[in-house]
């Protein structure tokens, strides 16, 4: 007997077949059969020919923290994915001594746009080593399957302290990061993550530790992954990062590297198709780097003090560690507002704003007189009041004592151009960044959004193809085995949706984190049931009260 049959479903095996009207056999967490099924089942679901797939592979995403206290992983298994890399951009909680709890939570509420409340509530610091932390995410239990990056920031405050953010390292620390990164790989890393970003501050506007690392600090800890055959680096680039220097590490490693991330940006419109074509070539030379690339435009919500799209610029220097007395009267300056004019002019790699006022909307305002202007862009505004730009946005910000929030649309703005990056062969759609920057933004349903907006609306990929590059694409290449695909002996990691209502819904503030702190979200649409390993986690009426069923993933293909 199954544990579980589906019954007449459209099957789409993952690699990119046309996709077959079958049932779908589950037994002891994997597929059994597909085809006609006789057997009998514990349970049997009618698909009535809605399109069974295998679950969403989200392999960019920042859960590290929420897991330890929330075994769900929301909202990713909501919007069809059954399995979720952690640790990105270096940003692991993992290793971390109990000295540097507080260093750490600090630089990640930061740099990821987290609640620092929610952190210190909610983080089950039940661990020291990596190890010990993925042992942790085993008893506690995950509904999605979860990979782990061990995380260069993670590694260099473990060893350096609050020095990790100064300076470049002596010979021994780099010694003993080895050593951290070698046996959290013994132990099922999945990999090692860095970032070199000049976006990327962290605690009081320092850099993150990653940003701190000299080269040969960078290449002696990705080189771990060279001597033991295994492993995936990832890193977020930042100007002083080129695909050449990534080039030669894939070919003293032998390992597949995976920049962060290839976004379009009209200020710099050759940047991202730049890296595609770089990485391509790397790759004809039989060096594996790869884009990440993002079939969404980058959104955020923002308060003034925590502007993320704001924080590069030169000017907001001394506003990181402002008091809201002191941001406020800075902000009101004129010599302040003419310094932020000047860098708005500057091109300059890495940054991400560069005063497009049209993108920037009142999204809510603090008080009943500016009310009106919700929904407007501060352009509109600026244009009807004969005013400036700057003035708008700064009165406004200093009219409401720092309480307005605002929407922006940063980049990934041009839909041609998005469409020839998320063509590129040398691209992997992801980029979710689920479980970070909930202040500002939820991608967590970028699988949903491809397969609703870029294969339904706008028949960019079909439907086989488009769930090939969300499913078994990102397992392979990361070297998950035996997800994203349907075929006997793969796992029963499973979604069921309708190709003519799937895509991601409206976003919406939840207050939901320890400590009643606020996040984003998202709802799914045309998403009827999601497995994980032969168990249904979320169906029509949420999600399922049930044993975490998701795998703590520790070995992968080399």
């Amino acid at each position: 007997m199954h544990d579980l049959v589906i019954r007449g479903a459209m099957v789409a095996d993952g690699v990119g077949n046309p996709l077959i009207q079958a049932d779908v056999a589950v037994s002891d967490e994997r597929i059994a059969e597909v085809g006609d099924v006789t057997g009998s089942a514990r349970e049997t679901v009618d698909a009535d020919g809605l399109v069974l797939a295998p679950g969403i592979v989200d392999v960019h995403t920042h859960y590290d923290a929420q897991v330890t206290w929330e075994s769900q992983v929301t909202p990713s298994p909501s919007l069809g994915v059954t399995t979720v890399v952690m640790g990105n951009c270096g940003f692991s909680i993992a290793p971390c001594p109990p000295d540097r709890r507080e260093q750490m939570a600090r630089n990640l509420a930061e740099v990821e746009g987290m609640s620092i409340a929610a952190l210190e509530a909610g983080i089950d610091w039940g661990f020291e080593t990596f190890p010990e932390y993925l042992a942790q995410l085993r008893r506690k239990g995950c509904y999605p399957n979860a990979g782990v990056f061990v995380g260069h920031s993670a590694v260099r405050t473990t060893v350096l302290g609050a020095e990790a953010s100064e300076r470049a390292a002596t010979e021994d620390e780099i010694a003993t990061m080895r050593g951290i990164v070698h046996e959290a790989m013994e132990a099922g890393a999945i990999g090692f993550a860095t970032s070199t970003s000049i976006n990327h501050n962290g605690d009081g506007g320092v850099p993150m530790p990653s940003r701190l690392a000299e080269d040969d600090e960078l290449r002696s800890l990705v080189g771990v992954l060279g001597e033991l055959g295994r492993g995936t680096f990832q890193l977020t680039v930042g100007p002083s990062m080129t695909v050449e220097r990534l080039e030669s590490m894939a070919a003293e490693t032998g390992r597949p590297i995976f920049m962060t991330a290839a976004l379009h940006n009209e200020t710099f419109p050759d940047r991202a198709i730049g890296m595609l074509d770089g990485a391509g070539a790397a790759q004809s030379r039989g060096n594996e780097v790869w884009a990440q690339v993002s079939c969404q435009p980058l959104r955020m919500d923002f308060s003034m003090r925590t502007a993320f799209p704001l924080q590069s610029l030169d000017a907001w220097e001394p506003l990181h560690t402002a008091s809201d007395e002191e941001f406020l009267a800075v902000v009101a300056s004129e010599d302040f507002r003419n310094r932020f004019r000047e860098d708005l002019e500057k091109p300059k790699q890495g940054k991400i704003f560069y005063g497009d006022w049209e993108r920037v909307e009142v999204a809510m305002a603090a008080t009943p007189a500016h009310q009106t202007l919700e929904g407007e862009t501060i352009e509109a505004i600026a244009e009807r009041e004969g005013r400036d730009p700057v003035d708008v946005m700064f009165d406004l910000v200093v009219d409401e004592k720092l309480g307005t929030t605002f929407n922006a649309a940063l980049l990934n703005a041009d839909e041609a151009a998005v469409e020839e990056l998320l063509l590129h062969d040398a691209g992997l759609i992801s980029l979710s960044d689920a479980g970070a920057h909930l202040c500002y933004l939820c991608d967590a349903g970028y699988g949903l959004h491809l397969l609703g907006h870029w294969v339904r609306d706008k028949g960019v990929f079909d439907l086989e193809d488009g769930i090939r590059r969300v499913t078994s694409m990102p397992a392979q290449l990361y070297g998950i085995p035996d997800r994203g695909e349907i075929a006997p002996g793969k796992f029963a990691d499973l979604m069921l949706f309708d190709p003519a209502t799937v895509g991601r819904g409206a976003i919406r503030r939840v207050d939901d984190l320890p400590g009643g702190e606020s996040r984003l979200v998202r709802d799914a649409s045309g998403v009827h049931r999601v497995w994980v390993n032969g168990t249904r986690v979320y169906d029509e009426d949420g999600y399922r009260d049930v044993p975490p069923p998701g795998h703590v993933l520790d070995r992968y293909m080399s």
